[in-house]
């Protein structure tokens, strides 16, 4: 897998990664989808330059230009609910992509620390030799990712692999390298080093489907 990891990068970036981080901000849900989304468009810019184009002749009202133009078919696949955010931003970027969604989330049976990752929805076109790019805003353990990319089998085999993830542990990290194909690409803002006993990402910036959209059940 290859790793494009921008915590050591100062940028804009910076920014929006430490209010979706601080507590007294991020109780402003619409400001936290909205830093969610702007993540997303920065890494989707930085997915961009790694992509395949192609010239092509453009007519101006006064001439004509030759631009250089994106070739691959996309297909942004995002797992709900707490992706959404994430999905838009790169929607922003990529809005000619076709679109997949597919819900996965943890069951703690017992309230134990040991979860299982649940997939009961997911609706895609087809994925055969096109460019999918995966998000999950919170990659932790890495078993959705995971149980997504077994799911993802019955709709074909793609011709490349993006993930892009805002906040990731170092471990979740390091899983997912040995599950996904070598030549995957994963764009994540930042990595913190620290899971807790129950997989969530220290410090991390807490839950961000409750952070989002609220609680629940």
């Amino acid at each position: 897998m290859i790793v494009h990891d921008f915590t050591h990068e100062n940028s804009i970036l910076n920014q929006f990664i430490s209010e979706l981080r601080d507590d007294s901000i991020q109780k402003d849900r619409m400001r936290f989808r909205t830093n969610i989304a702007r993540v997303g468009e920065i890494l989707s810019y930085e997915l961009s330059k790694t992509l395949t184009y192609k010239d092509k002749k453009i007519h101006t009202p006064l001439g004509k230009k030759e631009m250089s133009l994106i070739q691959n078919q996309l297909v942004l696949c995002s797992v709900l609910r707490a992706g959404l955010p994430l999905h838009q931003g790169l929607l922003n970027y990529f809005d000619a992509a076709d679109n997949a969604f597919i819900s996965a989330y943890r069951h703690h049976r017992d309230n134990r620390d040991a979860f299982e990752v649940i997939v009961k929805y997911f609706a895609a076109p087809s994925l055969t030799n096109k460019t999918l790019i995966l998000m999950d805003p919170m990659l932790a353990t890495g078993k959705t990712l995971e149980n997504v990319l077994k799911a993802l089998k019955a709709h074909g085999t793609p011709k490349q692999i993006h993930i892009v993830s805002v906040i990731g542990s170092q471990s979740g990290v390091d899983y997912v390298k040995t599950i996904f194909p070598k030549e995957t690409h994963l764009w994540i803002a930042t990595i913190d080093d620290t899971l807790t006993s129950k997989g969530y990402i220290k410090p991390g910036l807490g839950d961000a489907g409750d952070l989002a959209f609220g609680l629940k059940l």
